[in-house]
């Protein structure tokens, strides 16, 4: 599997966003490997993206965003869910993508990947089944930081494209197709979203 890097994210987020789906995100803890597939993405794009947290300019919360390409950027809604993005496009351009959901949990046993009963099927969910908290904030997408991507070759055949989900204070904005999951129907896996 091809790990990808930089440049992979150093794009246009809605771009980086779809070719998110069918890429394994791996996570490695003191309890061993997991890996699981992107299922479903959400972009935000830009400071005129009245969706995006960077709307509101540069904070201490955003400044990750303005940073370079690749990097992790882990926030908490409600008070209790961890939530899972990657920066994308040149430094100094705010913009990240939402992991909304993941299909497929795995172990790794020692030899091979088996399968694991854990819940991914919401961005939620997802971080806590992969213990992947706010203290991955800021950090690179790298297999040393202990959380990456990679291209394991599984192509979608379908990806259906929607506006986003909770941002209906985000006017014009909520309205945006840039949210991106894999459907049921299309054979390879299901989108968390309709299990």
């Amino acid at each position: 599997m091809k790990v990808l890097d930089k440049t992979f994210f150093e794009r246009n987020t809605c771009e980086v966003a779809r070719d998110l789906l069918g890429k394994y995100l791996y996570r490695r803890t003191e309890k061993g490997l997991y890996r699981a597939v992107i299922s479903e993405t959400e972009a935000y794009h830009g400071e005129e993206d009245l969706a995006c947290h960077c709307a509101k300019g540069r904070t201490p919360r955003t400044e990750v965003m303005f940073g370079p390409a690749g990097h992790i950027y882990v926030y908490l809604i409600y008070g209790m869910y961890d939530m899972l993005n990657f920066t994308t496009m040149p430094e100094g351009f705010p913009a990240a993508v939402l992991v909304r959901a993941l299909g497929y949990p795995e172990v790794w046993d020692g030899a091979r990947f088996v399968p694991v009963k854990k819940r991914t099927d919401g961005p939620g969910r997802l971080t806590r089944a992969l213990a992947i908290d706010r203290g991955l904030n800021k950090r690179p997408l790298t297999p040393g930081t202990g959380l990456w991507v990679a291209d394991g070759g599984l192509r979608p055949e379908k990806i259906i494209t929607t506006p986003r989900i909770g941002v209906d204070y985000a006017g014009e904005w909520k309205d945006k197709p840039r949210r991106f999951y894999i459907p049921a129907e299309s054979g390879i896996f299901k989108s968390n979203s309709e299990i």
